[in-house]
């Protein structure tokens, strides 16, 4: 494909997944600080036209000091996303409002992420504070996907994305608001698991949330990296709250109930393009084929009430994010400096509606509750697309556009994704479709509260039966 950006190359990482890699590490075919020179060398061969990495960590990463050697992961290399923090570097959130402080430790996630015997590089882009989905200010950073330089990564995951899609490291941190980790899985050609909530630890600062919509996870190349990072992560911190995952690693052999959406008419929200329902419709042959029960149904759910509410609720995040920086991120945030209009739209269309705050969540966890408990009574998944549309060139969230464009494509493109965020459900993204462009199309997948490890089982059958390809292939 013209424009397309791969780092794959005859090295130390060659095409291995982070299971393999780790396991030629542990067999001493290659040793970390191979494995660490190929990764810095590949990321320096894409990032120029990527621009996905805004923080690197080579020296400390060349030294490979206090790496937990029991990890599964042992000496794969990484990179964590810049809105977590790690020990001695700044975290700028995607802005150039404020200045960070340099952190002294990491946060819980990260120690968590880490644990896993992973190597980090350095930290990757997001759009300005995470909130909208593709990253794509001239002035900050632009992201583009390796697959197609023209089109977005999807975000606000996005630098993680690139460079797992394009081969620079197999996998790399991401998190969830509204679909920032499983858009850009989308749209990249990944695989993106949004678990249950409190499946893993918050991201530092989201637990006092009156609803945490925020998801700590990885983006990776294969359904086993994704399942193995899950399993170490529970040995890490395990809720006793919730099922354990243990792991994975055989394909699913109960035959399921599976519901899928049906497309709304034309020029709706929510609306999905042909590709886009296409990629649904195949997947459907295919998990029919495999001998599941599968049935297409009317979206139970009134998209404009719930986008207005869950815009409210996102508002409120963006409000206290421009306007209490000293306690969001340690230093007060210059709001004259912001430049994606998106972010500051949020943030004063939530002060005119401040008063119906807390009326907008109860809706919101009254409507999921509801939507589960009838769902998940008469299907053991629901199916959907990640994005509504297939992934769009960079330019359709420019900054240049106005508050209410960019909000309308936003919630236009995730209109099926923010119901997990809410319920707190797990979900994931399997990239088993293409578009007509020849871009990787997810399709989602989501599950009962708690039930994880349906999904990983569900995603490695899917996987072994329809695998996708990687970008050098």
């Amino acid at each position: 494909m013209e424009n397309k950006v791969s780092a794959f190359c005859d090295d130390a990482l060659g095409k291995m997944d982070a299971t393999a890699l780790a396991a030629a590490i542990a067999e001493k075919k290659v040793s970390v600080q191979e494995v660490t020179e190929a990764a810095i060398a590949r990321v320096e061969k894409v990032n120029p036209i990527l621009d996905a990495v805004i923080f690197r960590t080579y020296e400390a990463a060349r030294a490979a000091n206090g790496l937990n050697s029991n990890g599964c992961f042992y000496g794969v290399p990484t990179f964590v996303k810049d809105n977590d923090f790690v020990k001695d570097t700044p975290t700028q959130k995607g802005s150039k409002t404020f200045k960070s402080k340099i952190y002294k430790k990491n946060s819980k996630y990260v120690n968590q992420f880490l644990s896993a015997g992973l190597n980090n590089l350095g930290k990757t882009t997001l759009p300005e504070f995470g909130f909208i989905c593709s990253t794509e200010i001239e002035q900050i950073n632009i992201t583009r996907n390796p697959w197609n330089i023209n089109h977005t990564t999807g975000g606000s995951s996005s630098g993680s994305a690139a460079l797992v899609a394009s081969g620079a490291v197999p996998i790399a941190s991401a998190n969830d608001g509204a679909g920032s980790t499983r858009i850009p899985a989308s749209c990249c050609g990944l695989v993106g698991l949004k678990s249950t909530r409190k499946r893993v630890y918050y991201m530092q600062g989201t637990e006092t949330l009156p609803l945490n919509i925020v998801y700590q996870g990885v983006l990776t190349r294969s359904v086993r990296d994704t399942a193995a990072f899950y399993a170490e992560a529970e040995k890490f911190y395990y809720n006793s709250k919730l099922p354990r995952i243990g792991h994975v690693k055989e394909p699913i052999k109960k035959r399921l109930r599976i519901a899928f959406f049906e497309n709304f008419d034309e020029g709706a929200q929510g609306w999905m393009d042909a590709d886009t329902f296409n990629s649904q419709l195949e997947t459907a042959k295919l998990l029919e084929s495999l001998g599941h029960q599968v049935e297409m149904i009317k979206v139970p759910i009134n998209v404009e009430e719930m986008t207005y509410n869950y815009l409210t609720y996102y508002g409120f995040l963006a409000y206290m994010t421009v306007n209490f920086g000293r306690l969001t991120h340690g230093a007060k945030v210059d709001k004259s400096g912001i430049i994606d209009p998106f972010v500051l739209g949020l943030a004063d269309t939530f002060a005119g509606r401040k008063m119906k705050l807390f009326g907008c969540i109860r809706s919101l966890i009254k409507t999921t509750r509801a939507l589960e408990a009838d769902f998940f009574g008469k299907y053991d998944i629901i199916m959907t697309s990640v994005t509504t549309k297939a992934t769009p060139e960079i330019g359709y969230f420019s900054p240049q556009l106005s508050y209410d464009e960019i909000s309308f494509r936003g919630a236009d493109i995730a209109t099926f994704l923010p119901l997990f965020n809410i319920s707190g459900s797990p979900s994931i993204s399997l990239p088993l479709g293409t578009s007509s462009k020849g871009l990787p199309i997810g399709v989602q997948f989501a599950s009962a509260f708690g039930q994880d490890k349906l999904l990983l089982e569900l995603a490695l059958e899917l996987e072994a039966a329809k695998p996708w390809k990687l970008i050098c292939d």
